[in-house]
């Protein structure tokens, strides 16, 4: 569990594929790599790897072939950035919001907006996810905790202010770029609770019977 709140920017020093269909990703993170540790979660970009050493600055992880059929980490290159960020501990501060580093799909940077020293962008999104993005709502970018500005058919906008454009990959995105996407985990369980109704589920008829 994450919380969408970047530590550090870390840069991708090799990607080798190993047996079994899984691949191995190096990425230099000399802020973090130094205190983790074997089988710790680290989000890449928003994604949930499973890091299997560190040693020098640099960190290993495992990277299964779903993982790269469903993220951008297909991508990535020696030498490109990543947004990093290690678990969440229980009982820390929640300043961002819940995430899992699981990745719903990836969308394209379809229009960048400046706004003062901020910059606003627009994301396309299937109707696969876009059921749970709302205004004013969470959402994740390429790791990034944000909050949902405009939510219409076919994608959404965010605001990026400038501590983010300075410190995570999203201040170097052009119109074109993909990035990983991840919905509210809250509006993921809500979804599927209402839409249980054969069974008994939550339905927004039974919400409404109880005052919502």
């Amino acid at each position: 569990m994450f919380t969408g709140l970047i530590e550090c920017m870390g840069r991708v020093v090799s990607v080798l594929k190993a047996s079994g269909g899984v691949s191995v990703i190096a990425i230099e993170a000399p802020g973090i790599a130094a205190e983790i540790v074997p089988g710790e979660s680290v989000s890449v970009s928003g994604a949930c790897l499973t890091a299997v050493n560190a040693d020098g600055g640099v960190f290993r992880a495992q990277v299964m072939e779903e993982t790269l059929k469903v993220t951008r980490l297909c991508r990535v290159r020696p030498g490109d950035h990543v947004n990093l960020e290690r678990a969440l501990k229980l009982g820390g501060r929640l300043d961002g919001h819940l995430v899992l580093g699981h990745v719903d799909e990836v969308g394209e940077v379809t229009r960048l907006e400046p706004e003062g020293d901020a910059r606003k962008i627009w994301i396309s999104a299937s109707d696969k996810i876009a059921w749970g993005i709302a205004p004013k709502g969470s959402i994740t970018v390429d790791g990034v905790s944000l909050t949902v500005i405009d939510s219409e058919s076919g994608g959404f906008s965010v605001g990026l202010i400038p501590t983010t454009l300075r410190e995570t990959t999203l201040g170097s995105l052009t119109r074109g770029d993909g990035v990983n996407i991840e919905i509210d985990v809250v509006a993921r369980y809500l979804a599927q609770l209402c839409g249980r109704e054969s069974k008994g589920g939550i339905t927004w008829e039974k919400l409404a019977g109880y005052g919502w």
